[in-house]
């Protein structure tokens, strides 16, 4: 099975104003430095339809925000997305549409696409999520190795990165069980599914099932 890692083959991306970011990067993980600043300027530029929720967070239409949740700057949350009770955004985060971001779920330096669904205990920091990616209950994104060195992805070869925190990255449709732990650069392909209480690292293949680690196999 093929281990994709470019960007083109992970998402299609649609949503209007992240199509710029997405196919200006040959690897996704080239975008995770530019977050804050492509924010900050699609806020100051502003967005049809979109308003300002609070200072530098840009809310779209149909909106739904509990009283609970908190929200920092830069932050651009799409139309039709719901914020959960607990739910803490810590900035630099773009959403598209239509996503959920659940309770007590944390969100640091990321991209999620449309229709993703984050939704009950999760921490997501230096990821991409893909247009429909899911996270099952308590699944995390590790983004910082033990070591504090630099990430390298790798896959049928490896790549470094020259970052030092990089989360997962999900393609779209990916869907990952409860209890997993995505540890730093790990990379899922389109549509793949994730058995719960997984620990994954490195580069999986779309359309598998993952049922730990050492055990993938072509999705029927």
């Amino acid at each position: 099975m093929i281990k994709k890692v470019k960007t083109a083959e992970l998402f299609s991306c649609e949503t209007p104003y992240l199509t710029e970011l997405f196919d200006k990067y040959q690897y996704p993980w080239e975008m995770l430095p530019e977050i804050k600043g492509f924010a900050k300027a699609l806020i100051e530029k502003g967005i049809e339809g979109y308003t300002l929720y609070s200072e530098g967070v840009l809310v779209g239409e149909n909106v739904k925000i509990y009283p609970t949740a908190t929200i920092e700057p830069p932050a651009i949350i799409g139309s039709g997305c719901e914020i959960r009770p607990g739910a803490f955004i810590r900035g630099s985060v773009i959403l598209g549409r239509n996503c959920v971001i659940g309770n007590s779920t944390e969100l640091k330096n990321c991209i999620i696409l449309d229709s993703a669904q984050i939704p009950h205990y999760n921490y997501v920091g230096d990821s991409i999520l893909g247009n429909k990616a899911h996270m099952g209950a308590g699944s995390i994104c590790s983004n910082l190795k033990a070591s504090k060195d630099n990430v390298v992805i790798h896959s049928d070869e490896d790549y470094e990165t020259g970052l030092r925190k990089i989360g997962g990255i999900l393609g779209d449709g990916a869907d990952v069980g409860c209890g997993c732990v995505l540890n730093p650069g790990t990379i899922l392909g389109k549509s793949t599914r994730v058995y719960p209480l997984t620990s994954l690292r490195g580069v999986y293949p779309e359309n598998a099932i993952v049922k730990s680690a050492d055990n993938v196999v072509k999705m029927r």
